[in-house]
């Protein structure tokens, strides 16, 4: 079985490359790799996550599995006034992103680490594209550790097709908060944004 773009160190060999992104009007260059998640540039589900709530982010905002770190560089460079977080498992892609927020004028503190393990404090947004591939078990439990790292008002904001769980994701999602909402669906990606622990 070939490497995974969520495990801690690909040992596929390096090809990176330089891929633009135009978001909101705003030229960005980031540099990508082989052994990570969409390392041709920024995919159909994450822009769609990003358009859902990019005009409602304010406070500290947690770009969880970063990959090579578009969220956390376009937010963190088109809201300033946050404060950015970005992690992942990946440390070629933590690289990667550390890379890439500075190259593009961003600002943000990017860590290495599995899920929370090295995150600190609570967010007032959580950004999140699943690794689908990780497995149920591994994804519905960072939906679960979310939680405890949101502040009061605090939202999760998760991006997943229908084809890849969507349905049965909410479901799970509503037993861990008080409301999920779904705020945009097209092509087939849901984005639900969650807030209110249940417990």
């Amino acid at each position: 079985m070939s490497e995974q773009y969520f495990e801690s160190n690909p040992a596929s060999a390096h090809d990176i490359r330089s891929v633009p992104v135009n978001y909101q009007g705003v030229a960005f260059a980031f540099l990508t790799d082989a052994g990570v998640f969409s390392r041709d540039g920024l995919d159909e589900g994450t822009r769609l996550m990003l358009d859902s709530v990019m005009g409602r982010l304010s406070g500290r905002v947690l770009d969880l599995g970063c990959g090579w770190g578009p969220v956390g560089t376009i937010v963190s460079r088109l809201k300033p006034e946050t404060q950015v977080v970005m992690t992942d498992i990946n440390e070629r892609a933590v690289e990667l992103a550390a890379k890439n927020v500075t190259a593009n004028r961003g600002k943000a503190q990017v860590l290495s680490g599995n899920g929370f393990e090295k995150v600190e404090g609570l967010f007032d947004w959580v950004l999140f594209n699943p690794p689908i591939r990780a497995g149920k078990q591994v994804i519905y439990q960072l939906f679960k550790d979310a939680g405890q790292h949101l502040t009061p008002e605090g939202k999760l904001v998760i991006v997943i097709r229908k084809q890849q769980g969507a349905l049965s994701a909410r479901d799970y999602l509503q037993t861990l908060y008080e409301q999920v909402d779904l705020l945009e669906r097209k092509k087939g990606y849901h984005v639900f944004c969650c807030g209110g622990k249940t417990a």
